[in-house]
Order: C-alpha cells, then sequence, then structure tokens
C-alpha cells in the first residue's frame, strides 16, 4: 500500500470517532492490548509521560514535549485528532512520521488488524508505540483521546501522569457529573507512578485524591505550589511570571497566547520538576520550549493568529469551558467588532455553546465536512433563538471569506467550536 491507500484502508475498514462518534469507541483495553502484544509489548519499550484532562491536555502535551525536545532529548509526541493529516498525531522531535512509514504498518499488520477488528483510534495508538519503540525515543509524551481508564492510551506505565482540567464534554460516554467525569480521568492513576492535578477545582479534587491514596500514588495539585501571573501579550507571546514556593520569581515566555495556558502551565512546571532526576532541564531549556513550543512540535488551532487586517484567530475550542475559557482571552484584547465563525457536531448541545459566546458579535454559521456536523442552518436556527445572529454557509472558507469582506480592517475575525471545521481552512 501507498499511504493514501493505507488510511483510505483504515477509514473504511474501522470505526473512526470523528466520522461517527461515539458508535465508534470500543470500550476497554483488550483490542489495544492484543494488538501491542502482536508487536512485541512496544509500550513497555520507551519512558513516557501520560496527558489527561478534559480542556488544556493538548496544549499541555506540546509544551511537556518542546521542553525535553529543547533539553536534547528524543521526544516521542501522540495526540489527537489531527487537523490536516493523519502524520501529525505521531511525531518525534516535532516530525511527524513519514507517510511512507504509516503505509508500512499498515501493510504490514493488515492481517493482524482484521483478525483484531480494532478501532481506528487502536490501530494509531499501536501505530505510535511501535514507532516510538523503534526509534528509541529517550521519552513520549503521550495524550489521552477520551476519558481515561478505558481508553487506548492507558495500557503505558508512565513516570508521571498529569491531568488538565474536568470539564462537562462527552457526557454521554464519561458521565453527566464533574466528579463522573474525574473519575473516568482518574483512570490514568497507577500504582506508585507520581499524578500531578493542574488545576484544583472543589468538584472534582476528593476524586483524584482517593484513587491516588487507593493506587498509593503521590499526588500534587501544582497550582497550589505555583503561582502563575499575567504579564500580558506583546506580539503573539503571552508573557508570565511564576513564583514557586515563595522562591523569586521567574519570567517565562509562552507562544500559546491564550489566557487559559496560564491554567495549564503549573501542570507542566510541575511536571519538569517532579521528573528533574530522571529527564534533567536547565531553565534555559525551559524558557525557550515554552517560547518556541509552535515551531518545535507544530501545534496550530490554540488562539493561534494567522492573518492581519482584520485580525483572524482560530482555536479548536469544542466544548463550554473551553469556549468560555477562550473568551476570557477575547476580551482582553482591543477591535472594533468581532466576526465569530463557528461550526459544531451534531452529538453535542448546540444551544450551551452558543451561550458561552457573546451576543454582540456577528455571526457565520458553518459545518465541516463530516456526517457528525451539525448542518449550517439548524445551527444558525439555534442561534437565532437565544441572540446570536448571522447567516448560514457551506463550509468554513466560505464563512471567512464572507467575514473578511464585511470586517473592518480594525476587528476580529474568530473561527472556532470544533476541531473538523478549523482543519478545513485552507490557509492554516
Amino acid at each position: 500500500m501507498i499511504f493514501s491507500e493505507a488510511i483510505d484502508y483504515l477509514y473504511s475498514r474501522l470505526p473512526v470517532f470523528h466520522r461517527i462518534g461515539s458508535k465508534a469507541l470500543k470500550p476497554g483495553l483488550a483490542n489495544t492490548l492484543q494488538l501491542c502484544a502482536a508487536l512485541g509489548n512496544p509500550q513497555t519499550k520507551f519512558r513516557s509521560i501520560h496527558v489527561g484532562g478534559t480542556n488544556g491536555k493538548g496544549s499541555t502535551a506540546h509544551m511537556l514535549a518542546a521542553v525535553y525536545q529543547s533539553a536534547g532529548y528524543r521526544v516521542g509526541l501522540y495526540t489527537s485528532p489531527h487537523l490536516k493529516s493523519f502524520t501529525e498525531r505521531i511525531r518525534i522531535n516535532g516530525q511527524p512520521i513519514a507517510e511512507e512509514d504509516v503505509a508500512a504498518f499498515v501493510t504490514q499488520y493488515q492481517s493482524l488488524i482484521e483478525t483484531v477488528e480494532p478501532s481506528f483510534f487502536e490501530v494509531s495508538v499501536a501505530m505510535a508505540f511501535d514507532y516510538f519503540a523503534q526509534a528509541a525515543v529517550n521519552v513520549a509524551i503521550v495524550e489521552v483521546g477520551l476519558g481515561g481508564r478505558l481508553d487506548s492510551t492507558n495500557v503505558i506505565t508512565p513516570l508521571l501522569s498529569v491531568i488538565t482540567n474536568i470539564g462537562y464534554d462527552h457526557t454521554d460516554i464519561l458521565g453527566d457529573t464533574l466528579p463522573a467525569i474525574a473519575s473516568e480521568k482518574a483512570g490514568i492513576i497507577k500504582p506508585g507512578v507520581p499524578v500531578v492535578i493542574s488545576e484544583t477545582q472543589p468538584e472534582t479534587a476528593p476524586v483524584f485524591s482517593k484513587k491516588a491514596a487507593d493506587e498509593q500514588a503521590p499526588i500534587l495539585f501544582a497550582d497550589t505550589r505555583y503561582a502563575v501571573l499575567n504579564d500580558g501579550l506583546s506580539n503573539g507571546i503571552r508573557r508570565v511570571r511564576v513564583t514557586r514556593d515563595g522562591m523569586p520569581p521567574i519570567s517565562l515566555d509562552l507562544a500559546l497566547a491564550g489566557t487559559y495556558q496560564l491554567r495549564n502551565l503549573p501542570g507542566v512546571l510541575a511536571t519538569v520538576d517532579g521528573l528533574q532526576s530522571l529527564l534533567s532541564v536547565a531553565e534555559a531549556d525551559l524558557q525557550y520550549g515554552l517560547r518556541s513550543v509552535v515551531a518545535l512540535t507544530g501545534l496550530k488551532g490554540r488562539f493561534q493568529q494567522f492573518a492581519d487586517s482584520p485580525r483572524v484567530i482560530v482555536d479548536t475550542a469544542h466544548n463550554e469551558p473551553g469556549l468560555q475559557a477562550m473568551m476570557e482571552t477575547v476580551a482582553s484584547m482591543d477591535y472594533s467588532r468581532l466576526h465569530i465563525i463557528m461550526g459544531v457536531v451534531s452529538d453535542k448541545p448546540a444551544g450551551p455553546l452558543l451561550a458561552a459566546l457573546p451576543s454582540r458579535a456577528i455571526y457565520y454559521f458553518c459545518q465541516a465536512d463530516s456526517p457528525r456536523a451539525l448542518p449550517a442552518m439548524l445551527l444558525q436556527t439555534e442561534g437565532y433563538a437565544i441572540g446570536r445572529h448571522g447567516e448560514s454557509y457551506s463550509n468554513v472558507n466560505v464563512a471567512l471569506e464572507a467575514a473578511r469582506e464585511e470586517a473592518l480592517p480594525t476587528d476580529l475575525i474568530l473561527i472556532t467550536g470544533s476541531n473538523y471545521v478549523v482543519a478545513e481552512l485552507t490557509d492554516l
């Protein structure tokens, strides 16, 4: 097979979450363990850091990868979903897996795939672990796909686990209360393995504390040790000051401009400090990695500006807490009028997502080219019902063209609501 044939095979042969939603899930670790066993258990052949949570886990994974890469380590990075190409999911030192390697893996293990009948995600996890093991990475940063306890990535035993925050997302799968969701996320806590909680939340902290106690896993709520102060935004760089346990503040520059990254940063710092004896990082490497995370790891879509006059920003926020956090950053910016281009998936209630956004904005409703996408006209109807007014468009690029025609040079255009909408931007 060539790459295009391999990807077509995986999409056509296996259940794919971004196309059919929760029907693609195969709860449990049995399939992943069976795949890994046939591959020689690659998940046991490299050191790893496991990153879960509702929002911020992707940004946290990329920041950690950038820091360790800056410190001279050979770093694997597994994330999902991808925006433009499947190869983005599996990286070493920021470089995506070669298309030829993807094709070779699928070709070699096609019979195994057809015997196990895994999901698309389970195959991608096994492929990543095999790739990292063969490349002898010094450490792999592994982002949880969905939940934690039953997520395919949970076959690893990491050096440390990180849980960013808990919010309402995938409630049909994970539960409809924050403690219930936290219980699923806490499933990545392993016996004796330290766990870092980036953000203390009263509803979920007891869940994590109990699970850590049950597993005799040292636990640290990172925001109780690291105080992060916002020093503003300059040329797309978020400047912060960090105080650690009464020590003199250090200044850091974040390439990820969203103010919500200030809630992710304590978890990153606690992880780096907690693993110093195993993965030493100098302060200069920490500084460089955080300042250069986009260039080093290829991260896109996290409050990313890609055009001026008018300014255009894309953010993959796709749930209520994510959109609320995004709007905190928007509120700190200067602009004349706000234009919001939005598309969402149909298996999440659109009303709460729309309600997280301001009524004063001009809306451009669109949809991704996916069976899961909510039709733009239905989103428009739901928007009008709560005072979010605008026209509907066939796709994000048409919507962006319309917004640019209407916007003044001093306006702000924001594109958000779904990874899949952002992924279809031609200019990104």
